[in-house]
């Protein structure tokens, strides 16, 4: 009986071990699979074991996989499947497997999890009272973003690269900055919104800040160089002084010198005449620039003349950027993204004038959703319309201006006034795509026109045209470049027919078209180079007299064109030797070519040019050089810093200028003539010196510097 009693207790101890050998070998997998949807993988874990996945498909939709596996367990195949990748497994005691993407899931509470909250696990069941869990410790846990893939990289140190957008608008936020505290190391997006910051592998608290804009934090986990966008929340700041106390630290501690930029809602609040916001107006509020005169839209900068200006709006030059006999600038403030102006310091990558540079940009437009505004004055009206051609990928922004003075100057009792005429219109367009990760474009066009005429007789009229197309490639994290090619025009027509005898148009225009490749590569941190080149193509018509009518007795008269090249290559490298210490070096070497066809005229040696002192002409045919000219262009600055509040800078310019402007006023008129260097009139040589001290008073300083 005892023998028949061990004998069935062997039997039933040998019955459990065949089966949990037998369970055991189940969660052995023999698969073969190559190339395929990690679906399928999936699938067949699942028909030969109690395994359940669990995962969002449109997560794992473009994840092929190859699996070769013989007599292998689950955690053996998914951890070959998901190496070096950013996917995550857990498996949990039901035989529950979790797939994620960066996260990663606790399937159970750590072992000492009680032990840290102060709270026994003996109670938790009968608990029911929050109140027992006010005096627990509070845990803050932070979501943690992993970079790049684990286990690729063997350099101490790797690169965040991204844009940083506006949530609601999905545009870019210019100057935006990225830092860490430990040690303190910081970058500030680019006018596309585009940082890059080298920091050590690990983790890292990543603060991004910008005026105007929620400041907020990423908590991540740095494995190799990998992207990370950004979207930004709009703030309204309660205290105007709190802006100020921000470019008041950007001014000490940055390195850029004589740079100002202009916040445009802040701009908006400036009272102008006649109701309309002006950017130039706004310029002229600026330290170290000063008006022409009252009612024009010219300006000097430290002691500069008005064609010694550089003006840009979407990288294309505008010459003449007046409406209404300079009542009004030619840019619409809705549609305004950015306005820079250089008074100093200028890098490589400007040139062609020597006074400064003033650096406008439009908003592409909103990626998400559709919005407009507009708005009347007593003489003007205006209107702004974007939205989304493909959401969060492309947007239009569309806007113009145009006034009714026309009809305002009719209903006057004074004749004079009555048969005066004086109006103006422009119309801007703007389009950006996003290609994919690597590749933007970006379309922007312009174009005005005005017209006036004073009792009745001399007429005048005047455009601006730009267009510019800008192709944006990111090469890796550190490494991007922008190629552009722009468009610009101006001209005049001048034309009275009041007197048919004498009735007469005088015509004038100055084209250029533009190409130029601008790149831009992050060492670290503390060290970026920016290189480029540029061509210039000039086409200028000074001149041409017509007769109106049959009874004019106006000679006709035609000046000769004249055309030139203007081609430069630079160089700049903004270096910060340490926390005190900061460095730009740059050097930029412009080349100006006059060419044919043109007849030059030659004159007696050490006479005045006049036409009885003429001697001879030359001749040149088409793509002949007629005079050339240029050399290098030396830009340095430096930033060092006394105390956190207080820094000195120092900044040298040497700058060219080829066109310069025919006036006979020191406003910008309708009757301007641009005109190209040649043998007799020499380009313009401009050596700038700056010296700065800057401080922050103790009870302004930023909280955070």
């Amino acid at each position: 009986m005892k023998s028949g009693t061990l004998l069935l207790i062997l039997l039933i101890i040998a019955c459990l071990s065949i089966s949990k050998a037998q369970g055991q070998q189940t969660n052995l997998f023999t698969i073969e699979l190559q190339n395929q949807p990690f679906t399928r993988l999936a699938s067949e874990i699942e028909q030969k074991s109690d395994y359940k996945f669990f995962f969002n498909p449109a997560s794992v939709d473009s994840l092929l996989v190859t699996v070769s596996a013989v007599n292998q367990s689950a955690e053996e195949i998914l951890s070959e499947v998901f190496k070096n990748t950013e996917y995550r497994y857990a498996l949990d005691a039901n035989q529950y497997i979790y797939i994620t993407i960066q996260d990663i899931i606790l399937t159970e509470l750590p072992s000492d999890f009680y032990d840290r909250t102060g709270i026994s696990s003996d109670t938790l069941p009968r608990q029911t009272d929050d109140k027992r869990f006010e005096d627990a410790e509070k845990i803050k846990v932070e979501k943690l973003i992993s970079i790049g893939v684990r286990g690729t990289s063997s350099k101490p140190t790797a690169s965040v690269a991204g844009y940083i957008r506006n949530r609601k608008t999905g545009e870019p936020v210019i100057g935006a900055s990225v830092l860490i505290e430990n040690p303190l190391t910081g970058v500030a997006t680019d006018p596309n919104g585009y940082y890059s910051i080298t920091l050590t592998r690990g983790t890292h608290a990543l603060q991004i800040r910008s005026m105007g804009m929620k400041n907020t934090e990423r908590n991540i986990l740095l494995h190799s160089d990998g992207k990370l966008n950004i979207e930004l929340e709009e703030d309204v700041l309660p205290l105007k002084e709190v802006i100020v106390e921000s470019e008041r630290d950007e001014r000490v501690l940055g390195l850029q010198m004589g740079l100002e930029r202009i916040d445009i809602k802040t701009m908006k609040q400036i009272p102008v005449a006649m109701g309309e916001a002006d950017i130039l107006k706004a310029v002229l509020t600026l330290p170290g620039v000063q008006s022409v005169g009252e009612a024009t839209v010219g300006f000097n900068v430290r002691g500069g003349a008005t064609d010694q200006n550089l003006i840009l709006f979407n990288d294309a030059t505008i010459y003449n950027p007046s409406h209404l006999f300079g009542f009004f600038s030619s840019f619409n403030a809705d549609l305004l993204k950015n306005v820079e102006l250089y008074k100093s310091g200028v890098p490589a990558e400007y040139g062609g004038r020597i006074s400064s540079v003033l650096d406008v940009t439009t908003r592409e437009g909103n990626k998400r959703k559709w919005g407009g505004s507009g708005g009347i004055s007593p003489i003007t009206g205006r209107f702004a319309l974007e939205g989304p051609i493909m959401k969060d990928k492309s947007s239009f922004l569309i806007g113009g201006r145009s006034t009714y003075s026309d009809w305002i100057l009719k209903q006057s009792s004074y004749d004079r006034v009555k048969n005066s005429e004086a109006a103006f219109y422009d119309l801007n367009l703007n389009i950006s795509h996003e290609i994919n990760s690597k590749n933007n474009i970006y379309l922007s066009g312009y174009t005005s026109k005005d017209r006036f005429k004073l009792e009745g007789d001399t007429a005048y009229s005047y455009s601006n045209q730009a267009l510019s197309a800008k192709w944006r490639h990111i090469f890796n994290n550190k490494f991007f470049g922008v190629l552009t090619g722009n468009y610009s025009g101006y001209d005049y027509t001048i034309s009275s027919d009041k007197n048919p005898v004498n009735a007469f148009d005088l015509t004038y225009s100055i084209q250029q078209l533009q190409a130029k490749a601008d790149f831009t590569y992050f060492l670290n941190s503390k060290h970026t180079l920016t290189f480029g080149a540029s061509s210039i193509n000039y086409q200028l018509s000074p001149g041409t007299l017509t007769p109106v009518g049959t009874e004019s007795l106006v000679i006709p008269d035609v000046l000769q064109n004249e055309q030139a090249f203007e081609s430069a290559a630079y160089l700049g490298d903004n270096f910060e030797v340490n926390s005190r210490l900061s460095l730009y070096g740059g050097l930029r070497y412009s080349f100006f070519r006059n060419y044919g066809p043109r007849d030059v005229l030659i004159y007696q040696v050490g006479s005045v040019l006049d036409v009885t002192t003429i001697i001879d002409t030359v001749t040149y045919s088409a793509d002949q050089t007629v005079s050339t000219s240029g050399g290098p262009e030396v830009r340095l600055s430096a930033r060092y810093s006394l105390l956190k509040n207080t820094s000195i800078k120092v900044s040298y310019n040497r700058m060219r200028q080829y066109v310069q402007m025919l006036s006979n006023t020191t406003a910008i008129a309708p009757t301007d003539i641009w005109k190209l260097s040649d043998p007799y009139i020499k380009p313009l040589l401009g050596d700038q010196f700056s010296v700065g001290y800057y401080k922050i008073p103790e009870r302004s300083q930023s909280r955070y510097r």
